[in-house]
């Protein structure tokens, strides 16, 4: 498949503008010029970028809600947080913390920030660091293709103890790595179908606590 026809087939299920379209051009374009020299993405999914990056974090936006800070925690070449970002850049208060210790990719992710004025600051800092210094409230946390459930889990409790949210993109393991966390936490969870893999699923957690004694 080509990158062409990828991008038209994955905008056809997109739920953004025009604008916001446009936009995700220009993240694309920029992610095809620092890839060549900084491997951003793996390269067998360079002609889906659309479908197997864009897409699949974009079907986060039905599930946002009235979030308006959100946290995406080892955000890579941006997904799910960057494109959550550029399609929120009209929503008032909107903003992304996108935390990526990778000194390459942090500089990709700013670069992406700057020339499509999404409302995005970049943390290059490691994820432990981030929520030990964070200061204020935050709606949501995100995170994709990044640790198991229960390591994830273990990185966002001081933000879900505030109040916070979270949905993480997982892929087919996703039962053994929830009945695995279950063992240590007490967890409000739901999944969620993936629309662009079948075998994965979102998981949506409204409240999780350390069982006593873990």
């Amino acid at each position: 498949m080509t990158l062409d026809l990828d991008r038209q087939e994955a905008l056809q299920s997109l739920p953004v503008s025009r604008e916001t379209v446009g936009d995700l051009d220009l993240y694309v374009e920029a992610l095809q010029r620092w890839q060549k020299i900084k491997n951003l993405v793996a390269p067998s999914t360079l002609s889906q970028i659309w479908s197997r990056h864009i897409a699949d974090s974009a079907q986060l936006l039905p599930l946002l809600g009235d979030a308006r800070t959100v946290v995406d925690f080892g955000s890579g070449a941006g997904f799910p947080g960057m494109v959550l970002a550029i399609a929120n850049k009209a929503v008032p208060g909107f903003r992304v913390h996108l935390v990526e210790s990778n000194g390459r990719k942090a500089s990709f992710l700013r670069e992406v920030a700057r020339i499509t004025h999404a409302p995005a600051t970049v943390h290059a800092i490691r994820i432990e660091d981030f929520v030990s210094n964070w200061q204020g409230r935050v709606d949501l946390v995100t995170a994709r293709a990044l640790a198991s459930l229960p390591e994830l889990l273990d990185y966002s409790a001081e933000l879900l103890k505030t109040g916070a949210r979270a949905l993480f993109l997982k892929g087919q393991d996703v039962e053994q790595e929830l009945t695995q966390a279950t063992k240590y936490w007490n967890i409000q969870a739901q999944l969620i179908p993936s629309l662009t893999d079948s075998a994965g699923r979102i998981v949506s957690i409204n409240t999780a606590t350390k069982r006593p004694g873990e």
